[in-house]
């Protein structure tokens, strides 16, 4: 399985592919105005992402994971420009594209694309196959004329594991796990260095999930693809990252290599959600569920949001926010308890 047009240069440089810093991004959910000064209520403004810094190197993936509603996508959204960053600076490639317009986003998207989480709604189901695929080769002018550009939709269909034939079908004809080998196609169309990956087999069977993330993994070996991959599904995180960062209401409470989270987790809510992994090498183990719910992210509870939850909370975590703390073996961890040896490290 190769296609020498896809492959990418070797690295020259240690610069990460993306670099994010301080990153936020905040909506208004207030009531009508009118409704507001009727009711006397303030503003309601939702911190979607709060704070989120990160680096991804060439070749890498990074994984985000965390309960629903914690930020994931926000971030996702806010990489491929779907939406404006509040606050922070966001740099793919050394170049600062956080605030840019339409326009000048347009170059940058031939190199970043976005694989969605469910292939049928983002798959124009008026249009074949071949369209759908040969829309970025056209917008972007990638070939000369419209028999290269059959001939290019044919090689990507064969790319991901289906048959240039399949170019004239439309995406109701195809099963889910079909569907986001198309999806893959399309995002592959215009040679892209960068994936941004928004839980892209959470809508699929388990064993159409693993064909295609050993697709996934069998792309990024052979076109040296860097990924910003979104998961809630800690397995599927693990088989497919190198570093890892947990989210909880919109910031990243721990950041480690993938090996390095797994084996020795550090923040109370990273050991939470690994407890909610199957055991099945059946140890025996006792194993504790996620306590209570996520707080309402209008109204998030002060210092440390996960507070309310952890068993470990004193007063300075109920009153001041953590900030992230550098340990020996290249994690980051945003915990007071671990910053004071109250929790082992």
């Amino acid at each position: 399985m190769a296609d020498a047009a896809l492959k990418q240069p070797a690295a020259t440089g240690t610069e990460p592919v993306l670099k994010a810093h301080d990153l936020a991004r905040y909506f208004d959910v207030s009531p009508p105005f009118l409704n507001r000064v009727i009711e006397g209520a303030p503003r309601q403004i939702l911190k979607a992402v709060d704070g989120v810094s990160f680096e991804i190197q060439k070749g890498r993936t990074f994984s985000l994971v965390g309960e629903s509603g914690c930020g994931k996508s926000t971030v996702a959204r806010l990489v491929v420009g779907l939406y404006t960053p509040t606050r922070g600076a966001l740099q793919f490639e050394g170049q600062n594209i956080a605030g840019l317009t339409r326009k000048q986003m347009v170059p940058i998207r031939r190199k970043m694309q976005m694989i969605f989480q469910d292939p049928y709604a983002s798959l124009n189901p008026r249009w074949r196959v071949v369209d759908i695929i040969a829309e970025p080769l056209r917008f972007f002018d990638l070939t000369s004329g419209e028999a290269a550009t059959q001939k290019r939709v044919g090689e990507l269909l064969s790319f991901v594991g289906l048959s240039p034939k399949d170019g004239l079908k439309y995406p109701h004809e195809f099963s889910g796990g079909q569907r986001q080998r198309i999806s893959i196609a399309r995002a592959l169309a215009t040679r892209p260095r960068f994936l941004i990956c928004d839980e892209p087999t959470s809508a699929l069977d388990v064993s159409v999930q693993a064909q295609i993330l050993n697709l996934m993994k069998e792309l990024q070996r052979e076109l040296g693809l860097t990924y910003l991959f979104i998961s809630h599904n800690l397995a599927v995180v693990y088989h497919m990252s190198d570093d890892v960062g947990v989210m909880y209401l919109g910031k990243l409470v721990e950041v480690a290599p993938a090996r390095t989270l797994f084996v020795k987790p550090r923040h109370p809510y990273t050991k939470l959600l690994l407890d909610t992994i199957p055991d099945l090498d059946m140890k025996g183990e006792e194993r504790a569920p996620v306590a209570g719910e996520v707080p309402n992210p209008i109204n998030p509870p002060s210092g440390c949001t996960f507070h309310p939850r952890c068993p470990f909370a004193n007063d300075r975590c109920r009153a001041e926010i953590p900030q992230p703390i550098a340990m020996p073996d290249g994690a980051k961890v945003a915990c007071h308890g671990v910053e004071e040896g109250r929790i082992p490290a």
